[in-house]
């Protein structure tokens, strides 16, 4: 068993298609097939069920598939030792953040490092909290950036930055509310889902500004930080976010802040107690701390 059949083994298992596959990987059908065969003969196992133009794991495929996973991260992490050890300042790196980190924070300490590193590719991936705890932990990624308390066994958590959250809503809302018209308590709220750093934020605001409405469910439920500022601009209800990302809306007047300070909120840095992190990798990490542009320059180079 080769690491070339395992990765045309998971591209077919992951599209349930080998011409797809083959695409994917750039290699012929014929060699892709043949490459599955080749597995199947050896090992005296049926991985795939064929479906008219699509195929479909066999139990003994799903099985399969997970070892064949994590074979494949394993190899990716020896060849980036490797390269470390040979000096090489080239490589790749998979960040995966929650949305505010991943869409306001972190985007010019991504163009601030890559001006430092022109050979590191970053390849960037944006779930909620959850999710990035679940990526960094199965070693899918290098580290993970969230704004939402992590506790695991496998995970250090490392606290790198605040956020401030503020609490908005529409002009003529705002009104209400600062007139007395309205009360927060009585008002709509806005929130993410379940599982996102800004819902817990969120949360933790709403139970120091209204605590009555901290105990009801959420007026609206939306699954991003765009969803919930467009709703809210349009007259939904309030809500609380990041300064980041209220800000242009802010600025052109389609929201108002509402006056009243909240807790800052921190973001942390998750990487795995277990897994190596290369130079590329410390050096992007490095970046991302406060005041560390230098070192981590500095870092990708030695």
């Amino acid at each position: 068993m080769t690491l070339e059949q395992l990765r045309i083994f998971v591209a077919v298992a992951e599209r349930e298609h080998v011409t797809q596959a083959a695409q994917a990987l750039h290699l012929t059908q014929s060699a892709v097939s043949s490459a599955i065969s080749a597995l199947e003969s050896r090992h005296d196992v049926i991985l795939f069920k064929r479906i008219g133009r699509r195929v479909a794991l066999t139990e003994a495929g799903k099985l399969f598939l997970c070892e064949a996973q994590a074979l494949l991260r394993a190899g990716l992490r020896a060849e980036r030792f490797l390269d470390d050890l040979g000096g090489v300042a080239l490589g790749a790196v998979a960040v995966a953040a929650s949305q505010t980190i991943g869409n306001y924070w972190l985007p010019p300490r991504l163009a601030r490092f890559k001006a430092s590193h022109p050979g590191v590719c970053v390849r960037l991936s944006i779930g909620n909290t959850e999710e990035v705890a679940k990526l960094t932990a199965s070693g899918d990624i290098d580290f993970g950036l969230v704004e939402g308390e992590v506790v695991h066994d496998l995970l250090e958590v490392e606290m790198i930055d605040h956020d401030d959250p503020v609490t908005v809503a529409a002009p003529e809302m705002a009104a209400r509310v600062e007139s007395g018209a309205l009360s927060l308590a009585g008002a709509d709220w806005v929130a993410r889902e379940k599982g996102s750093g800004t819902r817990a934020a969120f949360e933790q605001a709403l139970r120091q500004l209204a605590p009555e409405a901290a105990l009801a469910a959420p007026a609206l439920e939306l699954p991003s930080n765009e969803a919930v500022l467009s709703a809210v601009a349009a007259g939904a209800g309030l809500t609380v976010v990041s300064r980041l990302v209220a800000a242009p809306y802010l600025q052109s007047g389609a929201l108002r802040q509402l006056p009243g300070a909240l807790p800052r909120r921190p973001f942390f840095a998750l990487t795995h107690k277990q897994i190596y992190q290369s130079r590329p990798a410390l050096a992007l990490l490095a970046a991302c701390r406060p005041g560390d542009a230098v070192a981590s320059a500095r870092a990708g180079n030695n």
